[in-house]
């Protein structure tokens, strides 16, 4: 495979914050990466680097003559009162060539932003949510034809259903993709590679072929290899300091170079000793001193409006020991149904019941409540220079150190923190607050992998309840002990399910993705045989392609059954690598029966 980009020893820093130094690696075409790492490492502007919109403070970066480079910002940009249809021809080189146009008219139709979902190309962009805004970027970047797609966090305020679409899109790309991600699902699914930005890596920079499971193999091996190292290094240090104690005479050469072997031992040791530090969060949520039985309880509630149902009748009980998360499509009711539950709106039906002791703490998506211009210590601790953290004054430099701030972030405006980062900040808000209930509207945006799993921890372990809106699934897995789905039902009318687990809610949501895909190719087959009452002959190739389509879709069918057959072995059970490929290969063969399904009521209509 050809080489798109090389990189060598590459430094950035951010004032006098180093990110990260030395860097060196390569992207080859075709490669599917993903980048993880902790937050503030440098992740996001690494990738502005690499797409020429920032410069490194050293270090060389070679790209292959003609490179087209895609980026997929984790908070697009767009011109003032541009349309869709506008914003993706930015990128064309010629914008009035009908040939431009055409294939822009194309990704449009392929990302639903041709009039399917309610707007059209000329909507203004300035109206449609994040989620509609990322597919509008995405088209933008598309139309350039990349070798290279960079994307930056492109799942967040991305709907579970937008996710899935995302994912079959990258696995199918002919081009090179490197991802931002903290989804672990998805990036096991979309990674054939994985790179680890972190300064505890030697050369800052960790590289291992494979998915995500692949990695985590990988670095479980290398952390107890590099414990050992440890152990065995300092064993020989102390030897070496021992005889150091002891007066040796540094006369000869040989005397001479064991004592410099001694020093330098000393600093692979320091250096040895900082990879293998694990820094963790401290996180504790408050919990109320007295949780009733029953802290919320809902019957028969419903919200409409304008005639239209928003939340249909949904029957919840919320106890100390619920943890509640909810999925559902962007705009579906999910944020309507809490404030209803939590007697900030009123239904239009139904009763809810709320304890007296309710007491609620909020995570907010968009970190509403941090004020960008305050510095982290004046937002923790606005007077004065303690908290009240469990009925105790802390130092709130004390505090914010439990969440891994340095004494230079402190002093630092809100503003100029990574995402991460004023994630983090806006829990050390939340953990001074008593609640019962905690309710967590896409709390895992912008939080990387560590950080993530202390707060799976913490939520498992709180003694009240949890409402979590996320649309990371393997957080959702992790932490949720009931799913609210919001779907459609066979008539066509919103409905609230309830599920026990992921795995149930992921069978469910195939069967309804195929049953709506069904139900669109049949409305479309009878939409155009009102508007084309004459018989059309198929061309030579479309009725080659009808002749075969059931075999085709057999023979798909049947592949698929074998993957299912051999995933329930109880020896592929526990052989990792073999079933991430089972898994990957599974995807991929459903999807294709969709759309073979699909096809084939295409060229059914046609005739």
């Amino acid at each position: 495979m050809a080489i798109l980009i090389n990189a060598h020893e590459l430094k950035k820093a951010f004032a006098a914050r180093p990110l990260f130094d030395g860097l060196t690696f390569s992207i080859e075409s075709g490669e599917k990466i993903g980048l993880i790492g902790p937050n503030g490492a440098g992740k996001s502007t690494l990738l502005k680097i690499l797409a020429g919109q920032s410069s490194p403070d050293q270090g060389t970066l070679s790209v292959q003559r003609g490179l087209r480079v895609g980026f997929l910002e984790q908070v697009p940009v767009f011109s003032e009162g541009a349309t869709v249809q506008s914003s993706v021809l930015e990128s064309s080189k010629d914008p009035d060539d009908w040939q431009e146009h055409a294939r822009a008219q194309q990704l449009m139709s392929e990302l639903s932003l041709s009039g399917e979902e309610g707007f059209g190309p000329e909507t203004p962009v300035a109206q449609l949510s994040g989620g509609w805004k990322k597919r509008v970027a995405l088209a933008r970047e598309l139309l350039k034809q990349p070798d290279l797609l960079l994307l930056d966090e492109p799942t967040n305020h991305l709907d579970v259903d937008s996710i899935l679409w995302l994912e079959d899109l990258l696995m199918r790309a002919p081009f090179a993709t490197l991802t931002i991600t903290h989804d672990r699902l998805f990036l096991q699914r979309i990674s054939t590679r994985i790179l680890e930005l972190d300064r505890r890596n030697a050369g800052g920079l960790l590289s291992v072929q494979g998915d995500y499971a692949t990695y985590l193999d990988f670095k479980q091996e290398r952390m107890a290899a590099q414990e050992r190292q440890e152990v065995r290094l300092k064993n020989t240090l102390r030897r070496e300091t021992e005889w150091l104690r002891q007066g040796a005479k540094a006369r000869t050469t040989k005397q001479q170079a064991r004592i410099q072997r001694a020093y330098d031992l000393k600093d692979t040791v320091e250096e040895v000793s900082y990879r293998n530090q694990v820094n963790k969060l401290r996180l504790d949520f408050q919990g109320a001193e007295k949780n009733p039985k029953k802290l919320v309880e809902a019957k028969g509630v419903f919200k409409r409006y304008e005639g239209r149902a928003i939340v249909p009748p949904v029957d919840l009980r919320i106890t100390p020991q619920s943890r509640i998360g909810l999925l559902g499509p962007n705009g579906c009711g999910k944020s309507t149904l809490i404030r209803l539950l939590l007697g900030a709106e009123a239904p239009d039906g139904g009763t809810v019941f709320r304890s007296d002791q309710l007491q609620v703490a909020y995570f907010e998506q968009n970190r509403e409540t941090l004020d960008p211009d305050l510095t982290v210590l004046k937002t923790i601790c606005p007077l004065g220079d303690t908290v009240d953290f469990r009925g105790s004054p802390v130092h709130v430099k004390s505090y914010l150190d439990r969440f891994l701030f340095t004494y230079g972030q402190m002093e630092m405006a809100v503003g100029k923190l990574s995402g991460g980062e004023q994630s983090r900040l806006l829990i050390a808000k939340l953990m001074l607050k008593e609640a019962n209930v905690l309710v967590l509207d896409e709390p895992t945006n912008d939080l990387d992998i560590a950080t993530l799993d202390v707060l799976c921890d913490v939520l498992q372990e709180f003694n009240g309840a949890v409402l979590l809106v996320t649309h990371d699934r393997y957080f959702l897995d992790q932490v949720a002990n009931q799913i609210l789905a919001f779907g459609i039902d066979a008539k066509g009318q919103k409905e609230i399910l309830s599920f026990a687990g992921l795995d149930q809610w992921e069978t469910w949501h195939g069967e309804q993705a195929r049953r709506v895909a069904k139900a669109r190719s049949s409305s479309s087959a009878q939409a155009d045989l009102k508007t084309t009452p004459v018989r059309k002959k198929l061309s030579f190739k479309d009725q080659r392609e009808l002749d075969g389509m059931e075999a085709n879709i057999q023979r798909v069918e049947a592949r698929l059954g074998e993957l299912e057959a051999e995933s329930a072995k109880p020896e592929i059970a526990s052989h990792s690598i073999r079933l991430t490929e089972i898994t990957r290969e599974m995807a991929v063969l459903q999807t294709e029966v969709d759309r073979l399904y699909a096809r084939w009521a295409e060229l059914e209509a046609m005739v």
